[in-house]
C-alpha cells in the first residue's frame, strides 16, 4: 500500500525554494552496493532487496543521501550546490509500515565546514518550525570527529579506533565495544599454520592459505567474504586482542563520553577535558569552536542546545557533525543528519567534496500535527 502523499509538502517545498535549494528526482530502484558498503549495520537489515535480469543486485530507496550524491556525481555537476528532496523511501520498521516519506536537503561542496554545518541544521529546525508551529524543539548535537581526535590522542591503534568509530551511534554496539577494550575477550586458538600467518602479519600469505582452504571445501571466493576480507579480519581480531588500554586511558575515555552540557559550554567543557587528561584536541576543537559560532550566527540559540559526546547517529558515512531534532518530550527524531565528507569519494567522485545535510521524517511530524488540531 502507497502511503498517503503528505498534506504539507507544498509548504515544505516552497521553504526549500526560498532556502535556496532546488529539488531532485531520485529513482526508487536503487543498486544496493553503495547502501549495503556504507549506510550501517542499522539500515542494512531493514533494506528491501531484489535482482535485475542481469543479476544486478538493486533495492528499493532506503535513504535519499546516497542517491542524492550518486546523481550529483553522475551530472558531474560543480559546487558548492544544494539538493532537496520530498519522496518515498522504504524500509522494514519496528514501529510499523514499510513505507514513509522523508523530506531533506544535501549541501555539497562548500569548503566552509562550520557554516555549512550551521546553516543544515538551521535548514532542519527552519522545515520543523514551519510545519510544527509553536511545538517546543529539542536539539542534540555530537561530532564524530572530535570522538576520533580523542580515541587518537589516547594512543588507540588504528582497529581499535575504526571499531569504536564504527560503534559511534550505537549505545549497544559502543557500550560492547568499551567492555571488549577493557577486557579484551579470549576467543578460540586458530590454527597453527593460521596462526603463525597472522602472528608474523602476513596478509598476503594468510589470503592465499585462505583461499587455498575454500577452494579444497569447494567454496566460491564469491560467495560471500573474499579470502583478502578474512586476513584483514583475522589480523585486525588479533590486535585487537592485544590491546591492553591502561586504566588512565580508559578512564579519559569515559570522562569524555560523560560530557552533555549545552553548546554554549561545549568548548569549555572539551578545553577542561583535553587539559585534564593531557590530550591535544588541535584543529577538532577549533572547528568544533568555529560552528558553534557559526550556529549562533544563524540565530539559533546555543544555550538550548544539547551537546552530547556519545550522541552519534547509525549510518557509517558521518565523518563529523551529527544532529538530532525531536519534540520537546524527545521520545522520537523529527529530523537527522550530519557531515559525510568522505562518502562522494567513496562513491566514485574524482576529487574529495565535502558534505552535510539532513532528512525529516514527515510521518511523524503528521501524527504531531493531527494530535495538535
Amino acid at each position: 500500500m502507497t502511503a498517503r502523499y503528505p498534506e504539507i509538502a507544498p509548504a515544505i517545498q516552497a521553504l526549500f525554494a526560498e532556502r535556496g535549494a532546488g529539488t531532485v528526482d531520485v529513482p526508487v530502484i536503487q543498486p544496493a552496493d553503495p547502501f549495503l558498503d556504507m549506510a550501517g549495520e542499522d539500515l542494512r537489515r531493514r533494506i528491501f532487496l531484489t535482482e535485475s535480469e542481469t543479476g544486478e543486485v538493486l533495492c528499493l530507496r532506503p535513504e535519499f543521501t546516497i542517491p542524492v550524491c550518486l546523481g550529483h556525481i553522475f551530472s558531474q555537476s560543480g559546487t558548492p550546490r544544494r539538493y532537496a528532496y520530498l519522496g518515498e523511501v522504504f524500509r522494514q520498521r519496528r514501529e510499523g509500515g514499510n513505507e514513509f516519506f522523508q523530506a531533506g536537503i544535501e549541501d555539497l561542496g562548500d569548503a566552509d565546514r562550520a557554516r555549512a554545518d550551521a546553516r543544515s541544521l538551521a535548514d532542519a529546525h527552519a522545515l520543523l518550525a514551519l510545519t510544527l508551529p509553536g511545538q517546543p524543539l529539542a536539539i542534540t548535537l555530537g561530532d564524530q570527529t572530535i570522538f576520533e581526535a580523542v580515541l587518537a590522542a589516547l594512543g588507540l591503534p588504528r582497529g581499535w579506533r575504526m571499531r569504536l568509530a564504527r560503534a559511534f551511534g550505537s549505545a549497544d554496539m559502543l557500550k560492547a565495544a568499551l567492555t571488549d577494550l577493557a577486557n579484551p575477550p579470549k576467543n578460540g586458538a586458530l590454527p597453527e599454520a593460521e596462526s603463525a600467518l597472522v602472528a608474523a602479519g602476513d596478509l598476503e600469505g594468510l589470503a592465499a592459505h585462505i583461499a587455498a582452504g575454500m577452494a579444497e571445501s569447494g567454496l566460491s571466493p564469491s560467495a560471500g567474504r573474499t579470502p583478502e576480507e578474512i586476513a584483514r579480519r583475522l589480523v585486525e581480531k588479533s590486535e585487537l586482542r592485544s590491546v591492553r588500554l591502561s586504566a588512565e586511558a580508559f578512564a579519559a575515555l569515559e570522562t569524555f563520553l560523560a560530557i552533555n552540557v549545552p553548546l554554549d559550554r561545549a568548548a569549555d567543557a572539551l578545553e577542561r577535558f583535553a587539559a585534564s587528561a593531557g590530550l591535544s584536541l588541535g584543529t577538532a576543537l577549533a572547528g568544533f569552536s568555529a560552528r558553534v559560532e557559526a550556529i549562533a550566527g544563524q540565530g539559533l540559540e546555543a544555550q538550548k542546545i544539547r551537546y552530547d559526546a556519545a550522541f552519534g547517529r547509525p549510518l557509517d558515512y558521518y565523518t563529523g557533525l551529527v544532529f538530532e531534532i525531536s519534540a520537546g518530550d524527545g521520545e522520537r527524531p523529527l529530523a537527522g543528519g550530519g557531515r559525510y565528507d568522505r562518502l562522494l569519494t567513496l562513491l566514485g567522485a574524482q576529487k574529495p567534496i565535502p558534505g552535510v545535510g539532513f532528512s525529516v521524517w514527515l510521518d511523524r511530524i503528521e501524527a504531531l500535527r493531527g494530535e495538535a488540531r
